[in-house]
């Protein structure tokens, strides 16, 4: 195995075991900022041994092995103040060779480690938006990079706000605390916004070689369907698990045998999994029996039922995606709405009217590295017959594309659009 090799299986099994690291230090050490820069040093550890020694043969057990050690190490050589912290070092030292399951007694209302600890993250003493990032960033394992892409602001601004939040919840004496029944409803929104964020980025990799982290999604999938359990007469809860399962239900179709993206439009609906479907629509139902069939989320379900429900790409209801998008925008001030709902204005009054909506998004702050303004723009040129702008469009979405997939797809675009520009 060569270097490179050593050092891709670490970053990915890294990737699957950051968040059961953090949540185990995190219960030992009562202190959420903490255990993410002890899992970090593990990581270190990782990179430092693993190209000598090779890569263990149960290398999460490695990982969860060396930084319960390195918690270990920290109370031992910090300054033991109270029994407490004396008492937790005694414990850990002498179960240290079992390692036994810390968290398999504990008795709360949530009853799944990596909930209790986004929650824990989402204290309401953090902003909302310093409430989603650290959540990304520490816990679920996402890079600042990444959830700069989903906030569709800059990654510096976002690395400041995760540094302030995990001061805020050092100094506060409030780094680690399980929300009791009463308090999860104030926290909710900001949980769902993490996990609605979290399957975002699986579904659409903002970064890397591939277009799709199926384990992201799969996570997120089931941390909504443990929320619906908790507060199941919350509608926007149902409508998050019915948008989730509704896009889900897509994922075999979205590529091809090499991994390549298929656009909406050009997928074999034959391969979308009915019984999510199903699922979805009956979580949809759910919210709408509720009263939520308003909301964020059952809006978004709302929007992707209407592709479910369609035969085929021809049979879609467009005008009605435009009205829910119309419905979203008015709830929730936001251009990449505003861009969605021009997408489905084009297909339903033609690519003319939509490009109006567009090049009015032109100067948007948020839009200006936002790689789909440019590769939306560039879909309705084409559909006008606007070869070359066409071409030029394609091309500078491929420049701001981070995800090596999609890059390569709209490069194909501009291609195609270069070649019909020659043969008009």
């Amino acid at each position: 195995m060569t270097a490179a090799d050593v050092q891709a299986t670490i970053l990915g099994v890294w990737r699957i075991e950051q968040p059961r690291l953090i949540t185990s230090l995190s219960r030992m050490l009562r202190d959420v900022p903490l255990a993410e820069d002890l899992t970090q040093e593990t990581l270190v550890a990782a990179l430092e041994h693993w190209p000598v020694s090779g890569v263990p043969e149960k290398p999460g057990a490695w990982l969860m092995a060396t930084a319960k050690r390195r918690a270990l190490d920290h109370l031992r050589h910090a300054s033991m103040r109270t029994q407490k912290h004396g008492m937790l070092a005694h414990d850990l030292a002498r179960e240290q060779e079992t390692m036994p399951d810390f968290d398999s007694a504990l008795d709360d209302d949530i009853g799944d480690e990596l909930l209790r600890l986004i929650f824990t993250a989402c204290h309401p003493r953090l902003s909302r938006e310093a409430r989603a990032a650290l959540a990304l960033r520490m816990i679920c394992g996402l890079t600042t990079e990444e959830i700069a892409r989903a906030f569709l602001q800059a990654e510096a601004a976002i690395a400041q706000r995760i540094v302030r939040a995990k001061r805020t919840l050092s100094e506060s004496g409030l780094a680690y605390e399980t929300p009791c029944r009463e308090e999860l409803s104030e926290r909710l929104a900001s949980v769902l916004e993490v996990v609605y964020l979290i399957f975002n980025e699986g579904y659409t990799a903002a970064r890397g070689d591939e277009w799709l982290r199926p384990q992201l999604c799969n996570e997120a999938l089931r941390m909504g369907r443990v929320l619906s359990s908790i507060a199941p007469t919350e509608p926007e809860v149902h409508g998050l698990v019915a948008l989730m399962e509704l896009n889900a239900s897509r994922m075999a179709a979205r590529i091809d045998a090499a991994g390549e993206p298929i656009l909406l439009m050009e997928q074999n609906r034959a391969l979308w999994d009915r019984l999510q479907i199903r699922r979805g629509q009956l979580a949809l139902a759910r919210a709408r029996e509720l009263g939520g069939a308003g909301g964020f989320y059952a809006l978004q379900a709302a929007i992707v039922a209407c592709h479910a429900e369609a035969a085929t790409s021809d049979a879609t209801d467009w005008r009605r995606i435009a009205a829910l998008y119309g419905d979203l925008a008015a709830l929730v001030q936001s251009p990449v709405i505003e861009l969605n709902r021009a997408v489905a204005i084009g297909m339903a009054e033609g690519p003319a009217a939509a490009l109006a909506i567009v090049d009015a998004l032109a100067h948007e702050p948020a839009l200006k590295s936002y790689h789909l303004l440019p590769s939306v723009r560039g879909d309705l040129l084409q559909k006008l017959g606007r070869f070359d702008e066409a071409r030029a469009a394609f091309e500078t979405a491929a420049d701001l594309a981070g995800n090596a997939r999609e890059r390569e797809l709209l490069l194909r675009r501009a291609a195609t659009a270069a070649r019909a520009a020659r043969d008009a």
